[in-house]
């Protein structure tokens, strides 16, 4: 029997049991694969907004990191355009920070959303599989009951190891969602902390220049 033919075999040999697992390994995929873009293109755009605007702060060009971020979708330039809205009216450091605070309770939940589903999914499949594998059993145990003594354990042999099917495929789904789920959890981690930092940057820049005497309205001028 050929590789695919085995495939085949395989889950019609795992009986009813199967069907849900295989929604939930489609249901997990998609959002795997739809989180991991999400958070790798979020990476990328971070990391090139906040280096376009980074030297233009530490040069004091408020007005042009203002304009610059006024319509940005990214969350670097969201959060700065909030430090910069609210340094329009107020130089304390708190304030400004509050704000930019703000728009980070916005933009993590953005990030995280979703990720948890797949270790839930994770959890459920290997419960489902585990259902799976009780049901394949008792109907084991309940047909060598009526069957001769002889064949007993051949038959037992067999539907053991069709019943121990639905266990293996939903363990060797769930490993690997409890993987990705860790991966996309920390590369959330490590984008929530990259702006975390970049946020800490922009309020010492913005402290320093408004010690050297920059108008704490300076962005005004680009509305």
């Amino acid at each position: 029997m050929d590789a695919f033919g085995t495939v085949i075999k395989f889950f019609q040999d795992c009986g009813m049991f199967i069907y849900p697992s295989l929604l939930i390994m489609a249901l997990g995929l998609a959002i795997a694969v739809e989180r991991f873009v999400f958070i790798t293109k979020s990476r990328s755009e971070n990391r090139r907004q906040w280096d376009r605007i980074l030297p233009m702060l530490q040069g004091g060009k408020l007005k042009e990191v203002y304009s610059a971020t006024a319509k940005s979708d990214v969350a670097i330039g969201m959060i700065v355009h909030n430090g910069l809205s609210r340094l329009q009216s107020t130089r304390r450091r708190e304030d400004i920070d509050a704000a930019m605070e703000e728009g980070m309770m916005e933009i993590v939940p953005r990030l995280e959303r979703r990720t948890h589903y797949i270790a839930t999914f994770a959890n459920v499949i290997t419960l489902v599989g585990l259902l799976g594998t009780i049901s394949g059993l008792i109907h084991a145990f309940t047909a060598v009951a009526q069957v001769n003594p002889a064949e007993k354990a051949e038959l037992l042999s067999a539907s053991i190891s069709v019943a121990m099917n639905n266990t293996f495929f939903a363990l060797t789904v769930a490993i690997p969602f409890l993987l990705i789920h860790s991966y996309l959890s920390a590369q959330t981690t490590e984008i929530v902390d990259s702006l975390e930092a970049a946020k800490i940057s922009f309020l010492n820049l913005v402290q320093r220049l408004t010690a050297d005497g920059k108008p704490a309205g300076e962005a005004r001028e680009s509305n």
